[in-house]
């Protein structure tokens, strides 16, 4: 996902939230002012992130059972590869790998974390929904509803016990990244006509995002997750 995202609260719903779960960072254009080379290894990074039509993306990863130094490199080198591409979340899945691991990183001083084998625990009622893309989808941007707080479970990449408790953004990508895990891609997760057009430029190797009114990306300073 990308570091921006533009946030709209939706009022509280008597229907259990999870019910509202369908099926997010964006793949969207190279941010500006990027020098040759993390352009480049921006490209590299990308070139390893496997892409929509591929059935992977389609599949439930398996957990982990397994851990150890190999285990802990794969962690690193996708932790490389999410910073190269300059995304703040990767799945396993998205590197061709059916293992329920992701990492994530929500902001350039925030420490990366890596989950094995994540289990999202609890889902609060507040909802949000905001503009969303894929690093596996390339140039599509489509809104999505998620709770906006969240707690989930995993281990670390040495089998430690991990809690984390995430709101906004960060609560955004966790989800992003576990739906990944399930074999769910995001365009499941919005309204019935940006799926549509969304995957219609994802067969044609077009670009989608929804149309917003000048004044409303003006108010709001139009800003994306990317994973």
């Amino acid at each position: 996902m990308s570091e921006k995202t533009t946030e709209t609260p939706v009022e509280e719903s008597d229907t259990p939230v999870e019910e509202l779960d369908g099926e997010q960072p964006i793949e969207a254009e190279a941010p500006e002012g990027l020098d040759a080379e993390t352009l480049e290894r921006r490209s590299q990074a990308l070139a390893q992130v496997v892409k929509f039509g591929d059935p992977v993306l389609r599949s439930a990863a398996s957990r982990v059972t397994d851990f150890g130094p190999d285990l802990e490199a794969e962690a690193e080198r996708m932790i490389g590869l999410m910073r190269d591409a300059i995304g703040v979340g990767l799945a396993a899945t998205q590197l061709g790998t059916l293992r329920r691991m992701l990492v994530f990183q929500v902001g350039p001083d925030a420490e990366p974390t890596v989950m094995v084998n994540p289990e999202i625990e609890w889902r609060s009622n507040d909802l949000v929904t905001a503009e969303e893309g894929c690093l596996s989808l390339p140039g599509i941007v489509v809104d999505v509803e998620r709770p906006l707080h969240v707690r989930a479970r995993a281990v670390d990449a040495r089998g430690e016990p991990l809690s984390i408790e995430a709101s906004g953004l960060e609560a955004r990508v966790i989800q992003h990244e576990v739906d990944h895990l399930d074999g769910i891609l995001m365009v499941e997760r919005t309204v019935r006509d940006q799926k549509k057009a969304a995957l219609k430029a994802l067969r044609e190797g077009g670009t989608f995002a929804p149309e917003r009114p000048e004044e409303e990306t003006a108010e709001n300073g139009a800003g994306r997750s990317e994973d």
